[in-house]
């Protein structure tokens, strides 16, 4: 991890992107602005632990994070993959626990870092961004319950035919075909994602392929009929 200059112009920028900072006004972009602090990480780099002491919020700048739980075995899930505008690490600031999961940069990664005193200082007295922050714990809680029906009612396929979906959908909102990935996702990190194993999706990906449903292109999976592949879920 590498401490950055700060840079006001810049940071306010990155703030304006990000949905938990938005309908603020210029003004109170640069107050929190001046109170976060830089930070870049190497690819692979692990920002914090699962069960570290939780003191900071992070806000992706550029680079992706992978959120991940691991098994005594050693085992992976991959909770979600965080690009340019996503935050994570704000739940620990509100209840105090310890880090529910180990976050790591996938690529070279930068991250504005805001301290949990400034945290609670816009809680208490910033009522957007509190409800910005409630907003985006109902949304996890929402991606859980749909997380427990999946496993539950979906076989792999139908899983990884989800998932991709789901992924396409964040990557390009309202696009129904051709759409890239955002995500840099190798056939093992998909396979953290849905719960199976690296072989197994590799076969699951040549039938989607056969079928048109995804490509691959550069490394990155090309999601050819949105709808088509969401269809491929259903139970």
């Amino acid at each position: 991890m590498t401490s950055l200059p700060f840079d006001l112009k810049a940071t306010c920028t990155a703030l304006a992107r990000s949905a938990l900072f938005q309908g603020l006004d210029p003004t109170e972009l640069e107050q929190i602005a001046q109170a976060m602090s830089r930070r870049r990480y190497r690819p692979h780099e692990v920002i914090f632990h699962e069960g570290d002491p939780g003191d900071a919020l992070h806000l992706v700048v550029e680079g992706q994070v992978k959120i991940a739980r691991e098994s005594n075995e050693g085992g992976e899930a991959i909770v979600a993959i965080l690009t340019a505008g996503d935050t994570f690490g704000e739940l620990v600031l509100l209840d105090g626990a310890p880090r529910s999961a180990t976050a790591i940069a996938v690529a070279a990664t930068e991250t504005l870092v805001m301290s949990r005193a400034v945290f609670t200082g816009l809680i208490d007295g910033t009522e957007m961004f509190r409800w910005r922050v409630l907003g985006g714990i109902a949304d996890r809680i929402r991606r859980v319950t749909d997380q427990l029906a999946e496993v539950h009612f979906l076989d792999l396929s139908g899983r990884l035919a989800l998932q991709l979906s789901r992924l396409a959908e964040e990557s390009a909102p309202g696009q129904l075909a051709e759409v890239e990935l955002r995500e840099t996702l190798s056939q093992s990190d998909l396979a953290a994602m849905v719960g199976g194993t690296r072989q197994r999706v590799n076969q699951i990906l040549g039938d989607f392929t056969e079928e048109g449903l995804v490509r691959q292109h550069g490394g990155r999976v090309v999601v050819r009929d949105v709808a088509r592949l969401r269809g491929r879920a259903s139970w």
